[in-house]
């Protein structure tokens, strides 16, 4: 039996266990996954030693995403972002490697995302509402492509350095919010308003028109205000969860050598989310 996992502090909350199982079920993998939430201080030692535990796989989540970087060998995309979300043991049980290979398949859970929606990235303006990890993954993905994005923040100070990594893009404040928004083909939330308080939203609704496509990673509630302003502006939405799916579904795959059951894991993840 293979066993895969996440690691993170707290973990309990996670959506990914249900998620992960219903494709292995629908494909007849003789697989597991299971949670581990180690103190801070071990994090880095319980995914070094993932192999010795006979753990195939690991999703990393918070507050270890960063620290990650320092057990794998991470892969130029996860080294760009700054972090790993996804650890794979492959190439450490095949002898191929001393150490795990890392990656973050959060930039490939909004490709996906605006894919499985028939959004086109190449080519459009992108903007992307906060600076955090989140919004690291989502800008990056966005201009590696084809977007040419700008980040916004309420500290300034953040979107301008993420930008400064980001091939091609710029940063600021959210004064000239209004503005980007109505240049922009493409809006991410990177951010958790909407998340705590579900009457709050990122962007207020006057700023919104049809002529856009809206990714918010929020995904609890599936429906957020910012989802349900747009669509009523006749944009095309996308909620958070189908984020969260694909970068699941990117990790699967990444394990596994095999095509993601998508429809199975998404039924999982939504039945969870419900």
């Amino acid at each position: 039996m293979d066993v895969y996992g996440l690691i993170g502090n707290p973990v309990g909350h996670s959506l990914s266990p249900p998620m992960h199982e219903a494709g292995y079920a629908a494909l007849g993998l003789d697989a597991r996954y299971v949670t581990f939430e180690p103190d801070a201080d071990a994090a880095v030692a319980a995914i070094e030693g993932g192999a010795d535990l006979g753990v195939a796989g690991l999703n990393v989540t918070v507050p270890f995403k960063r620290d990650a970087l320092r057990a794998v060998d991470a892969a130029p995309l996860a080294e760009r972002i700054g972090a790993v979300n996804t650890v794979d043991y492959g190439p450490m049980r095949a002898g191929e490697t001393d150490r795990p290979r890392g990656h973050n398949t959060d930039a490939a859970g909004v490709t996906r995302a605006l894919a499985h929606h028939d959004v086109t990235v190449d080519g459009r303006e992108a903007l992307v509402v906060g600076a955090g990890g989140a919004g690291r993954a989502a800008a990056f993905a966005l201009a590696d492509a084809g977007a040419t994005v700008h980040v916004a923040n309420r500290t300034a100070e953040r979107a301008t350095e993420l930008a400064e990594d980001v091939p091609d893009a710029t940063g600021g404040g959210l004064d000239d919010l209004a503005t980007r928004v109505a240049a922009a083909d493409l809006l991410v939330n990177a951010t958790s308003v909407g998340m705590e308080a579900p009457e709050e939203t990122p962007v207020p609704a006057d700023h919104l028109h049809g002529d856009l496509a809206v990714l918010d990673a929020v995904y609890a509630p599936i429906e957020t205000r910012l989802l349900r302003e747009a669509a009523a502006a006749g944009a095309t939405t996308v909620d958070g969860a189908w984020m969260l799916l694909y970068q699941g579904v990117e990790a699967f795959e990444i394990w596994t050598g095999e095509d993601a059951p998508v429809e199975a894991m998404n039924a999982a993840l939504r039945a969870e989310l419900e």
